[in-house]
């Protein structure tokens, strides 16, 4: 799978059959698993839990939860094992990222809520997102967007969100947007920002800069409001 670009040349990524067999997951690298877990206590505040995937196809995608707080009230979430592996990337462009979505106070999290797909879907979307690179031998970089399928189709039950756009951090000082290892491996921190199937369509036919000119109508960044009316 390979970004479509439109004739106003923003990324779309869109899904192809690709038959292959199950791989088990590249060995987790401690030093960046560390690195990671180092950067969200510092910039986001303690991780309160984290979900441990069993089996693992390509990458162990494990997802740290970092509760509410007076300073950031929303809960956190951010991968760890996407950057295990490094992207297919063009020339200049770093191969290692690492993916985050902020969610309201009264999302709910327990184990029991998160068998229901309405819950589970932004969890479920940060695997498969931070997966995608390494399942198609390609990149995920700013201002990609990956719809929900073609045609696009909203994530659950309930929600109107049928995609999702890469975009860098506006919400967190920018020393929170890179992970550096203690080896000196870079990591970008990349936000997701779950989309209307309008505004997948503005992204596809506009580009990207009209996108971020509706979006400047109303607000929108990593913290995702479920009830946020369509842009478009």
């Amino acid at each position: 799978m390979e970004p479509s670009e439109t004739p106003t040349g923003s990324g779309l990524f869109r899904y192809a059959a690709r038959e292959r067999e199950w791989e088990p997951a590249a060995p987790t690298d401690p030093d960046t698993a560390e690195a990671v877990e180092r950067h969200i206590q510092r910039h986001f505040g303690e991780i309160a839990f984290v979900w441990h995937e069993f089996i693992s196809d390509l990458v162990h995608i494990d997802v740290h939860v970092v509760e509410p707080s007076p300073e950031r009230p929303y809960y956190t979430l951010v991968t760890s094992g996407m950057s295990d592996l490094p992207m297919t990337v063009p020339e200049g462009v770093g191969p290692y990222a690492e993916l985050l979505i902020c969610l309201p106070p009264d999302w709910p999290l327990s184990a029991e809520a998160l068998n229901d797909e309405k819950a589970y879907w932004p969890v479920r979307l940060l695997k498969t997102v931070a997966r995608l690179p390494h399942e198609y031998d390609t990149w995920i970089g700013v201002w990609h967007s990956v719809p929900n399928g073609d045609p696009a189709e909203p994530y659950a039950d309930g929600t109107p969100f049928a995609g999702v756009l890469v975009a860098p951090m506006v919400d967190h000082p920018e020393e929170a947007h890179t992970i550096v290892t203690g080896e000196g491996k870079q990591i970008s921190l990349l936000a997701l920002v779950p989309l209307h199937p309008a505004e997948i369509d503005l992204k596809v036919t506009e580009g990207t800069g009209a996108l971020l000119d509706a979006f400047d109508r109303i607000t929108v960044n990593e913290v995702f409001d479920p009830a946020r009316p369509s842009s478009a």
